[in-house]
This record gives structure tokens, sequence and C-alpha cells, in this order.
């Protein structure tokens, strides 16, 4: 039997992996005690591998397929094929950032202040990059985690990834410039998808993962309303697309069935109520393929 080897990322990434993939139809079981997760799939092995060093081992092909950060495939400098983009993170569904932060108290207010300073960061490339397109010559040197608490004693400044800047701002620091955002990506290696069983499993899973990811805070409506009601019912109904409406078996009556994003529905069913609908059902959604 064919296998395809799928890099899951080790750390802040790895639960909000395992939870998107079981909402796309996979189970993943992680042991502490192995690098080698379990899957539902027998086609597919799975292998634990740090978001930093996800890209290489794509490239080099002992990964068919993986996933990491953007940010780290041009940090790697990694000749990779993107398959999907999935906005997904450990706290949030948005894109994460790379900033430059100082402490609160410092009188560092742009880059061209650090002209001589000491930046730690993990991001080491994509760092030396920054200060060199401003044109600053800086000291940058790899941090090998916990650089938050690195100012002022251990360096000047640093370069963090932040979803929400919380953790900066418990350790007293500011962030002066952003260098990049970015979001997770599916990669895949390019000699693997020569391969047509590979590039059709690979497809697969990103459908799939999309379709999860789409589905995430929305829930799908069905009710039933009087032919005569039925474009008061539509103005109050934002729909993902058109709307499906077919006739009840009661001369009259149609039901009505579309997606809409969870958080209006407090508000949603009441006035649709009032606008002549009834037997109004809200039902969670897994997937919505496009």
């Amino acid at each position: 039997m064919p296998k395809l080897m799928l890099g899951i990322p080790k750390g802040s990434l790895e639960q909000a992996t395992v939870e998107m993939f079981a909402k796309a139809g996979y189970k993943i079981r992680v042991d502490s005690r192995s690098y080698f997760p379990a899957i539902d799939d027998p086609e597919i092995e799975c292998m634990l591998i740090r978001a930093q060093e996800m890209s290489r081992y794509v490239e080099e092909g002992i990964l068919d397929c993986g996933l990491t950060g953007w940010d780290w495939v041009v940090e790697n400098g990694s000749d990779v094929a993107e398959i999907a983009e999935l906005v997904y993170g450990k706290v949030g569904r948005k894109p994460i950032r790379w900033v430059l932060a100082v402490p609160e108290d410092s009188k560092f207010k742009c880059a061209k202040d650090l002209e001589g300073k000491r930046i730690a960061t993990e991001a080491v490339g994509l760092t030396k990059k920054y200060f060199k397109k401003h044109g600053v010559k800086v000291s940058v040197e790899f941090s090998w985690g916990a650089t938050e608490v690195k100012p002022p004693k251990l360096a000047d400044a640093i370069v963090e990834i932040t979803e929400t800047g919380s953790s900066l701002r418990a350790n007293k620091l500011k962030i002066i410039d952003t260098l990049c955002e970015s979001t997770t990506r599916l990669i895949a290696n390019k000699d693997s998808l020569k391969n047509s069983w590979k590039k059709a499993k690979i497809s697969k899973i990103a459908l799939l993962l999309k379709a999860a990811l789409l589905a995430e805070g929305k829930v799908g409506i069905m009710l039933n309303v009087k032919k005569k009601d039925l474009d008061k019912v539509l103005k109050k109904m934002p729909a993902l697309e058109r709307p499906t409406i077919s006739p009840l078996a009661e001369d009259g009556w149609c039901a009505l069935n579309t997606i809409v994003d969870e958080f209006i529905v407090r508000d949603l069913i009441p006035e649709l109520l009032d606008a002549g609908a009834t037997g109004i059902v809200e039902y969670p959604l897994n997937k919505i393929v496009q």
C-alpha cells in the first residue's frame, strides 16, 4: 500500500492542527512519548516536526507534505510547493505577526534608533533582511526560547512572533514595528507532486482542511414559510450562497435552507419569526465545500 508522509507541526500549532484535522474527518492521536502520531487513514503516516524545520524536511523529500507557517518557509529559503493557505493558529483564526519589540520604558521608537544594538530572535534571516532594508547595522543573535524576557539585560530589542501581543505586554514590552504577517500553509515536496497518487491524496487533504476551516463559526438554518411571506423572510436571511427553497406537500408553503454566521443567530431567529417563518431548526456544520 502506498504511503503519504505528512508532517504535523509540533509545539504551539500542534493542538489546533489535530483539532482541524478532526473536523476535516481525520482522527489523529498524539502520544507524548512518540513523534509518530496515529491517524485513522492507513495511507497516511504522520510525523511531529517543529514548524521551524518543516519546510526543510519537505524540500528534501523526507516528508511529502506538511503544515507550517509561511514565515518559516521564507526564513529557510525552502523550495517547496504551496498547496493551500490555512488561516488558523494557537489562539485564533488570524494571521500571526513578526514584530520588533522593545522595553516599554525605553527611548527606542523605530528601527533606526537601534543602530549598533543587540537583537534577539528565532528568525535570524528575517531580522537581518529587515534591518538591512532600513540601513541599520545591528547584532542579531539566535534565541533558543523565552525571547520576551531578554530585554533589557540580554538584548536591547527582540523580533518575536505574536498573535495577540498579550505575552509581550505581560513582559513590559511594546511593539514598534511589524516585519511581516504569516499564515499556516500546507506545503508539499515538488517531486512528490509528480506522483499522481500522492498529488491526488494531498489535494484531497487540502480540500477537506479548507472545508473544515470555512465551516467554522457558521451554522445551517432550516425553516418553513408561507409563499406569501417568503420575500419578507429572504430579506432577513443573509446567505453564504443563494438559499435553497423547496415546495412543501401542503399547498402555499415552502422550506428554506441556508448557511449563516453563528453569531447573528440569536438576533436573526426572532426576526425570522416576526417575518412569518415557522419550524426553525439550527444545526452545526463540519465542512463547507465550495
